[in-house]
């Protein structure tokens, strides 16, 4: 089997403090990933280690069979690793399409044309556009960006994510802070990404979890405590001791 990503044996120290604990992982393309573990499991740290925002202590990040562990976090955006934040890196005044389409512009490194008028790159309008409708947000397209309610603003940077075409997309609790009513929606684009980008979730929505991912892997204090399908991770009694509790295991 071919893996889109691979870590081997990743640690990463703060001092005395371990917050990658030799983690080997691998994953396959067009995989639908899930990464959970209590608050302090070092699962940020290890994501951005993938992105190149943090350069591990030791050991290896492979992508697509490649060494990148020394590349720079533009490299990697360059090489298809995209990632969305818990907190998002919106520009307020923009609207969702001249978003899209700088984004598409960066990608395309016409970044240069930005400043001239929008319509001057016919098929990169018509890209956004249809990126946007993909997405369900092409009626708010020509809306300022900070009017938005969040969980468009949410969706809104997943197209900002997906306008790179990835081939990697981590996807930092794509669902934090956003109404119980608008969540629905998020999980349903989500779950039509096309198969040829692998999706990695970190998420604390255990239901969203479970309805989203095929395999989990859980951290624990920094290392990979245990993974599987999410039928196995469901029902392992150490994930309920350490982490999900008894009521909150399931697909419900």
């Amino acid at each position: 089997m071919s893996f889109v990503l691979e870590t081997q044996g990743l640690c990463k120290s703060f001092g005395g403090i371990i917050a990658t604990d030799n983690v080997s992982f691998q994953l396959p393309a067009g995989a639908r990933h899930a990464l959970i573990g209590p608050n302090g499991a070092g699962k940020t740290t290890f994501v951005n280690q993938l992105t190149g925002v943090l350069t591990p202590t030791s050991g290896k990040i492979l992508f697509q069979g490649e060494d990148i562990t020394g590349w720079s976090v533009r490299r990697r955006a360059t090489a298809g690793i995209a990632r969305t934040f818990q907190i998002n890196q919106l520009f307020a005044d923009l609207t969702p399409l001249e978003s899209v389409v700088l984004a598409i512009s960066e990608r395309e490194n016409a970044a240069s044309e930005w400043f001239k008028p929008l319509g001057s790159r016919a098929d990169i309008v018509d890209e956004a556009c249809a990126l946007l409708d993909t997405l369900g947000i092409g009626d708010v397209r020509e809306s300022r960006v900070g009017a938005l309610p969040y969980g468009k603003q949410r969706l809104l940077e997943i197209a900002l994510a997906l306008a790179a075409k990835p081939k990697l997309l981590l996807l930092d609790e794509p669902a934090a802070g956003v109404p119980e009513s608008e969540r629905e929606q998020i999980l349903d684009v989500v779950a039509r990404l096309p198969d040829s980008v692998a999706l990695v979730l970190i998420e604390h929505d255990m239901h969203l979890v479970f309805r989203f991912a095929k395999t989990i892997s859980v951290l624990v204090n920094g290392a990979l405590f245990c993974e599987g399908t999410a039928e196995e991770i469901a029902r392992d009694p150490r994930v309920r001791q350490v982490y999900l509790g008894e009521e909150d295991v399931g697909h419900g």
